[in-house]
C-alpha cells in the first residue's frame, strides 16, 4: 500500500477576513472532491486570514499512481484559483 501526500501553501492578498478565507477554502475543497477520489482539508494557519495550506492523501497500490494523482488535484488547484501558490510539498509513504 502506497500513501501519497501532498501540502500546498496558498497566498490570497485579497481575503481580509476568515469568512472569505472559509468561502476561498470551501471552493477549492469541493472542486477537488468533485474532480478527483482523495482526500482533501485545510491543514494549517486555520485563523489566519491570507495564509491557506491545504493538505493531500491518496491511497494506491503503485507509487506512479500515488505520485500522478498527487500532482493532478496540485496542478488543478494552481490552475482553478486566484491565490498565489507559494509552496508545495509531495511525500510517498
Amino acid at each position: 500500500m502506497i500513501i501519497g501526500t501532498g501540502k500546498i501553501t496558498l497566498y490570497a492578498s485579497w481575503v481580509h477576513s476568515l469568512k472569505e478565507k472559509r468561502m476561498v477554502v470551501k471552493s477549492i475543497i469541493d472542486k477537488v472532491k468533485h474532480r478527483f477520489n482523495v482526500s482533501i482539508a485545510e491543514v494549517e494557519n486555520l485563523d489566519m486570514h491570507q495564509s491557506i495550506v491545504i493538505g493531500i492523501a491518496c491511497v494506491s497500490n503503485s507509487v506512479k499512481h500515488s505520485n500522478s494523482c498527487i500532482q493532478n488535484v496540485i496542478d488543478y488547484i494552481e490552475e482553478n484559483t486566484d491565490a498565489v501558490v507559494q509552496g508545495v510539498e509531495v511525500e510517498m509513504l
